[in-house]
């Protein structure tokens, strides 16, 4: 009983001070940013400059928004776009592609905060933007081709808070302190849960069990076998979890920040269990969609691990 609390105790230690200290002024940061940005107009004329060139790849102007907030600001962001896009009569077919490239793009919520833990962001954001645009395409004229086309009155006009003076600008940098806050408060269960998983598969050693299981198969495709932990956590607890998780592996010493480079491509997205589960509750014929675009997200991230192990 004593091992289990003190494992409790460790791991809810570590996953507060990982949600208080590292991700909350992260967040508070970018999404002060980015609210600012948005209420001053200047995401909107981006949007609208960007939109035509990527409607090749099945992506709208709402897609384009979408892409920005997983890139900056969560992955659990682009719920509010997808709803909107499918309330406001996107088809299937761009639904499909554009939570593809979703699924397939680097979560704020785990890159920013990494950073501090020597994550290269200049090349995770630029593999992002790659690895979206694959999945949305490859989706909107592939796995998703069989989807309906048909759209209604399509209305992409972005609503959101203006700033035209100092206290507007006080509200929307106070209104995206309380969002940050809320971001990293509702990650530290999930934290707290991983965590407690992670240290007790440790302590009983199923973890080296079952990386000397798998050492032989990973060693001749050149794979680092302590990468089997994070990718467990990751696609079960999300991309917050396993933030968590590498975070403590490299305070160890079992993991590098060339290593936590090199596997950015296949670690932070979130195409895993929690995400996707939250990003199908934007709608119904959003959830109706999902498995197409999974596949095609699978591509992107595929795009991706291949340019982090070249370029890292």
């Amino acid at each position: 009983m004593d091992i289990i609390t003190d494992i409790i105790l460790r791991a809810g230690r570590s996953a507060v001070e990982l949600a208080l200290f590292v991700l909350l002024p992260v967040m508070v940061v970018m999404l002060s940013l980015m609210r600012l940005l948005e209420a001053k107009g200047v995401l909107d004329r981006f949007v609208h400059a960007l939109a035509p060139l990527l409607r090749p790849a099945g992506l709208t102007g709402l897609g384009v928004f979408a892409a920005l907030q997983i890139n900056f600001v969560s992955f659990a962001a682009p719920i509010a776009t997808l709803t909107m896009m499918e309330s406001r009569g996107a088809s299937d077919r761009h639904l499909a592609a554009t939570l593809a490239m979703v699924m397939a793009m680097s979560q704020a919520n785990a890159a920013f905060p990494m950073i501090a833990m020597g994550l290269d962001f200049g090349l995770t954001l630029a593999l992002s933007v790659v690895g979206g645009l694959v999945a949305a395409a490859v989706t909107y004229h592939g796995f998703g081709r069989g989807l309906s086309a048909s759209e209604g009155p399509v209305d992409e006009t972005l609503h959101h808070r203006v700033a035209e003076d100092a206290k507007g600008v006080l509200d929307v940098i106070n209104r995206a302190g309380a969002e940050a806050f809320k971001i990293a408060v509702g990650a530290i269960p999930m934290l707290v849960l991983a965590l407690v998983a992670v240290m007790a598969l440790r302590s009983s050693g199923a973890v080296d069990l079952l990386t000397r299981a798998l050492a032989p198969v990973l060693a001749a495709v050149s794979i680092d076998p302590a990468l089997i932990l994070p990718t467990l956590t990751k696609y079960i607890g999300g991309g917050t979890a396993m933030m968590g998780v590498m975070d403590d592996m490299l305070r160890d010493g079992t993991a590098s920040v060339a290593m936590l480079n090199r596997s950015a491509g296949f670690l932070i997205h979130p195409l895993d269990v929690p995400g996707v589960a939250v990003l199908i509750s934007a709608g119904r014929r959003v959830a109706g969609v999902w498995k197409p675009a999974a596949v095609g997200a699978g591509v992107g991230i595929l795009a991706r691990t291949v340019g982090h192990v070249w370029l890292a």
